[in-house]
């Protein structure tokens, strides 16, 4: 295997350190840029891991002389192990000990806007264990909105936007009793909604489409004796995002809110008010939109997602006849 670019960089960086020509400060800023560097845009999962090494030695230089770059150091390497793919369960808690570690010092250290970057992906970290019982999401919706504090969406709109995306989504994924999901899931949708107050289509179109398609798929999913007027929401809701979202630009995302809007039409009538009739029409319109989303997945090799939405053609289908035989 030839070593990457990334590889002799790293190489180069443990050799400089060593050098007597830099100062221990020196040396320390330039292993964490270097690693920044790295994990900004990680061409491989090996780009991550270099970039952990270098935070490493980074933090090995760092005695009690200097705090905040070890501080640093322990938040660029917990960034690191959260963004290494498939890196499961073990990764994810070795980056919720290094944010915690890092935490209480850029507290006291550190710019606001960096400790809230620290808690934002530490709100993350939490989020993605609380399905292996490591986690509880109140934890993670607690430290995002102190994040909020600083990222406001007029300052910060675009992390604002993010941050309400996943405290919308942390909602929806909290279980209890059909009375507490019920009030979970309206949390959720006005989380979506209040932030598309603030994010507008002209501004931040990529947020916004985010949060449209992400409202639309809370509405369609909404517990509610109102299912027509919140499928009939949630399709307003992805024709939004669908003014961004396009298979030349952003074929993955546009086939996501496609494959979503055709899960609205699938249980839409064709007249909100004359329900008796059926939906042949909707499912015509669904059939095509799964009948695209499954060709683009397929194409980039989302095999999960392709096979999510093939299950749903045959579905639809099979609606279909069902609907042309009565």
């Amino acid at each position: 295997m030839t070593p990457s670019i990334t590889d002799s960089t790293v190489k180069a960086a443990l050799a400089a350190i060593t050098s007597e020509s830099a100062t221990t400060a020196e040396k320390i800023q330039m292993l964490i840029e270097l690693a920044q560097g790295l994990q900004k845009k990680p061409k491989t999962p090996q780009d991550l891991w270099n970039a952990v090494e270098l935070y490493q030695q980074a933090y090995k230089l760092c005695d009690d002389d200097y705090p905040l770059w070890k501080a640093r150091s322990q938040a660029g390497m917990a960034g690191a192990l959260k963004s290494i793919p498939d890196g499961g369960v073990e990764l994810l808690l070795k980056a919720k000990a290094g944010y915690e570690s890092a935490l209480p010092i850029l507290q006291q250290l550190a710019a606001p806007v960096e400790v809230a970057e620290a808690q934002m992906n530490l709100g993350l970290v939490l989020q993605s264990l609380v399905p292996f019982n490591l986690a509880k999401i109140t934890d993670s919706i607690a430290i995002y909105q102190e994040a909020m504090g600083v990222f406001t969406s007029q300052d910060y709109p675009q992390e604002y936007a993010i941050l309400a995306n996943n405290i919308a989504i942390a909602y929806l994924s909290m279980s209890g009793n059909p009375e507490q999901q019920s009030f979970c899931e309206g949390l959720a949708v006005q989380t979506f909604e209040a932030a598309l107050k603030q994010i507008n289509l002209i501004e931040h179109p990529r947020e916004y489409a985010m949060l449209q398609n992400n409202l639309g798929n809370a509405l369609q999913y909404l517990q509610s004796s109102h299912p027509i007027e919140n499928n009939l929401r949630a399709i307003a809701a992805y024709n939004e995002a669908l003014k961004v979202r396009n298979s030349q630009d952003n074929p993955l995302e546009y086939a996501n809110t496609i494959a979503n809007k055709a899960n609205a039409l699938f249980n839409l009538p064709d007249d909100p008010e004359k329900p008796e009739l059926g939906n042949p029409q909707n499912l015509l319109q669904a059939r095509n939109y799964y009948q695209a989303a499954w060709e683009i997945f397929s194409q980039y090799q989302q095999t999960e997602q392709a096979a999510v939405v093939a299950q749903a053609l045959q579905d639809v289908n099979a609606e279909i006849r069902v609907t042309m035989n009565n």
